[in-house]
């Protein structure tokens, strides 16, 4: 799937389902370049797309069960927001994150959570 005719609801919703099945390539091709990620409020931790590639190269090397499952999930223009519960592992880790992502000409530009 690519990113160029798709709705935002459906960019989030490929990435999402990229990230679930470790797939870094699939994952990185819904994010721009310029891609910022950061905790709410706070300033951002990764900056640029090969900086989410690495991001994410360790998290599913150190959780290679990680899944996350969609609780809910909103759009208003080009946000979309999804409340997710996180498992690093059966058995392991749980927690609940809300991902607000920011679009811009189908790519996703920015995303900030709040855990």
């Amino acid at each position: 799937m690519t990113a160029g005719k798709l709705s935002n609801l459906d960019i989030v919703q490929a990435q999402f389902d990229a990230y679930n099945a470790q797939d870094l390539d699939a994952f990185c091709r819904f994010y721009a370049d310029d891609a910022i990620l950061g905790s709410l409020n706070a300033e951002p931790h990764t900056r640029g797309l090969a900086a989410v590639r690495e991001r994410h190269v360790k998290l599913f090397g150190d959780f290679p069960q990680n899944r996350a499952e969609l609780l809910n999930r909103i759009a208003v223009g080009p946000t979309v927001i999804d409340h997710e519960r996180v498992v690093r592992s059966p058995g392991g880790e749980t927690f609940e994150v809300i991902a607000i992502y920011t679009l811009v000409g189908g790519k996703i530009a920015r995303v900030d959570f709040a855990k």
